[in-house]
């Protein structure tokens, strides 16, 4: 391997000795006889393996040259080029001072032929390793992006320096994959998607892997909406052709891509902020129909945003068509099995029908390995896919787990249907599992048969249709049900009523729950309210901050709507008692 070596020096008669040594040993030698010259090569991005710097030169000694370097080097995000000074000065303060700043070596004057090339061949080779090393590093190994560390760095670079689009792209999804197929088939699928981005980006395009499904990409010069609408459009063709190729013509999974942008420096240069509002335009990709692009725009209408991604009902419908399900159970995972459940249980209750909740868990039979035994596990989840009805849905809790819900089935149907499942199971071959089950009957005659009798409940909440699934929960099981759709609305109403107790949603705008309770606490007669918050977070800070205001309770939503009247009703009933007992 050839080497790369400048030389500085304002002596002509080292830079000819040194030369001459290194390359009559093959190595490429440019020699400079300034410290000014050595920066204006750098700046112009000729970067060699290694750099000989004198110490003693005018106008511009080694020191300066090398903080000078340094610097340039982190203006233009590249890596450190290691130095060697050259001196004759054998004192223990230079090396000491030189160290200090970040040299690699010291090689005294005058030079020894063996000795020179000897620490030059040493120091490229260790510094090509590290280099190496650094590179695996920062290289995702099942895509060949930088990881997300590494991306950082260069994004962060690139952002605060360079013209172009900062994107953010997600494969929508993509968890139905690992689910249904298993993980070799969603390595698979990552590979290569992976291997189409890298093909349709434009070269020179800085790629990252930011975890799981989810990339980003930085592109110079890119300053375009339709640019990024018409990449948008190529991945997510070649991805679905080549995901039909892996798993089949009738995959059944609603594959796609979703990319979220924004152009620099319109919005910024600072790259976690750019990222943020990457993301945001992601989110209106996401909450729109997916599989397409939207590019952050500050001063856009909030509902045209919401549309920009789709554009008329034959793009939607075309999505949704070449994707459909195939004639079975349908499988989600659980952020879209989430709003599916939330429906399902409104219409429930409407609508006065019934359904059950089953959950299978598995476990390995004596002598299965663990390796067969989370095959047999997948396996299971596509039995009962391809056994249970269109309207049946069902969702992978943890690898040995199934949420399955029995839409229109009666209480006394359900051992049957279970007891099928798993008879089917062992009949097609199925082994390796116990199959055990746990199993919730849900209908509005269950839930209406606790009386309320004369308790008096105030719910606020900005979402109508909460407030009249909850009020229908309640008012059905007895209770009086006041409803109010702000935080101001609730504190207006207790200035003039007070209930027995108090059911707040914590995400409201203008004044969330945190702030409405606080300010419940400082109204005369309503300090001793309980107040139980309705919530959809799970996160633990939620929880620490609404009790250190003082609420009684979290009911997370979606709600099972006999819980929901249960716990209700025994923190109405102890407020009761707690007043008659003074």
């Amino acid at each position: 391997m050839t080497f790369h070596i400048m030389i500085v020096d304002d002596d002509s008669t080292n830079l000819m000795t040194a030369g001459h040594i290194l390359r009559r040993n093959d190595m490429r030698v440019t020699a400079l006889s300034s410290g000014k010259e050595l920066l204006a090569r750098i700046r112009q991005h000729e970067l060699p393996d290694l750099i000989l710097l004198d110490i003693k030169m005018p106008e511009m000694d080694g020191f300066e040259t090398l903080k000078q370097l340094r610097a340039i080097e982190k203006e233009h995000g590249t890596g450190e080029i290691p130095v060697v000074f050259l001196t004759a000065d054998e004192t223990a303060d230079t090396e000491n001072q030189g160290l200090a700043a970040g040299v690699s070596d010291y090689i005294r004057k005058p030079f020894d032929p063996n000795i020179l090339l000897r620490r030059v061949h040493n120091i490229v080779s260790k510094e090509k390793r590290l280099n190496t090393l650094r590179t695996e590093a920062d290289t995702d190994k099942l895509t060949g992006f930088l990881n997300k560390a590494a991306y950082a760095r260069a994004a962060s670079s690139l952002c605060s320096s360079d013209l172009g689009a900062l994107l953010m792209v997600d494969l929508d999804s993509f968890k139905l994959v690992n689910d249904l197929y298993g993980h070799k088939m969603g390595d698979n699928v990552l590979i290569s998607f992976a291997e189409i981005l890298r093909e349709n980006v434009p070269e020179g395009s800085c790629i990252g892997r930011l975890g799981g499904d989810e990339f980003s990409v930085f592109i110079s010069g890119l300053g375009n909406a339709e640019a990024v609408s018409v990449l948008t459009r190529t991945l997510n063709d070649k991805l679905i052709a080549k995901a039909k190729e892996l798993m089949g013509e009738d995959m059944g999974i609603p594959l796609g891509v979703s990319v979220g942008g924004v152009f620099v420096p319109m919005h910024g240069d600072d790259y976690d902020e750019l990222l943020r509002l990457a993301d945001k335009a992601l989110y209106i990709v996401k909450n729109n129909g997916k599989h397409s692009s939207s590019v952050y725009m500050a001063d856009a209408d909030p509902e045209e945003a919401l549309q920009a991604s789709v554009h008329n009902i034959s793009r939607l419908s075309e999505i949704l068509g070449e994707r459909s399900v195939p004639n079975m159970a349908l499988q989600l995972d659980k952020d879209s099995f989430a709003y599916v459940y939330r429906y399902i249980m409104r219409y429930i209750m409407r609508n006065q029908r019934s359904l059950y909740k089953v959950l299978f868990t598995l476990k390995a039979e004596d002598g299965v390995d663990e390796l067969s035994y989370k095959e047999y596990c997948d396996m299971f989840g596509s039995h009962i896919r391809e056994n249970l009805r269109k309207t049946d849905i069902l969702m992978r809790n943890r690898f040995n787990q199934y949420f399955v819900i029995l839409t229109d089935t009666r209480e006394k149907d359900i051992d049957i249907v279970t007891g099928n499942l798993k008879k089917k199971w062992e009949l097609s071959g199925g082994k390796g599992l116990d199959i055990t089950y746990e199993k919730e009957f849900v209908s509005m005659d269950a839930a209406s048969t606790t009386s309320g009798g004369d308790i008096r409940i105030a719910l606020a909440d900005d979402d109508d249709a909460n407030l009249r699934l909850t009020g229908g929960i309640l008012s059905k099981a007895g209770y009086h049900v006041s409803a109010v759709r702000s935080g101001q609305g609730l504190l207006k109403y207790l200035g003039e009523h007070s209930p027995d107790l108090i059911l707040l949603d914590v995400q409201m705008p203008e004044m969330d729950g945190f702030e409405t309770l606080r300010r419940i606490r400082e109204i005369k007669g309503a300090e001793d309210i309980p107040v139980v918050f309705l919530t959809a977070e799970e996160d633990e800070e939620t929880e620490r901050r609404g009790m250190a205001l003082g609420a009684e309770d979290f009911i997370r939503k979606p709600f099972v709507p006999e819980l929901l009247i249960k716990r209700v009703k025994r923190i109405a009933e102890l407020r009761r008692f707690r007043k008659n007992a003074r």
